[in-house]
């Protein structure tokens, strides 16, 4: 047992349960003011961000691949944002079945203004912490890193 009259193992879920609820209250928040501000989900935003990165265009495969959820999801998300002109889908030369996406002109423009107001958001949703904190949060929470144990 530890200073608190807890075991490890019982901490460990804890800290397990408190980074969820704080993981789940940021990203509600976030849904919100997407949907309120720019008529949007996370999930449009999550790809236009991928492809913003990635200006010369992903093949959809590598879309999901990064965004770790099924083709499927991705397509139809492409689909309504190629519809509203903010992607652009093109034939992959030698790969008849492979699609490559990129943002267009007007894509780079809408994101542009949700990336900003997202960075908003987040400073003021974790405007409580400071400098040295973040700094603490940031080096404790990639000691987690993507592939825990």
């Amino acid at each position: 047992m530890n200073d608190l009259g807890r075991a490890p193992s019982k901490q460990r879920l804890r800290l397990w349960l408190r980074m969820l609820s704080a993981h789940r209250g940021v990203e509600s928040c976030l849904r919100e003011r997407l949907r309120e501000s720019h008529d949007s989900t996370l999930p449009r935003f999550d790809v236009l961000s991928a492809l913003d990165r990635y200006r010369d265009g992903l093949r959809m495969s590598d879309l999901s691949a990064r965004l770790k959820v099924s083709n499927g999801n991705v397509t139809g998300i492409v689909e309504r944002l190629a519809g509203e002109g903010l992607v652009e889908r093109a034939a992959v030369d030698g790969d008849r079945r492979a699609m490559l996406v990129r943002l267009t002109p007007l894509g780079i423009e809408r994101f542009a203004a949700m990336a900003a107001d997202h960075e908003t958001w987040i400073d003021e949703l974790l405007g409580t912490f400071s400098g040295a904190e973040l700094e603490t949060l940031i080096t404790l929470l990639d000691r987690i890193g993507d592939h825990p144990a």
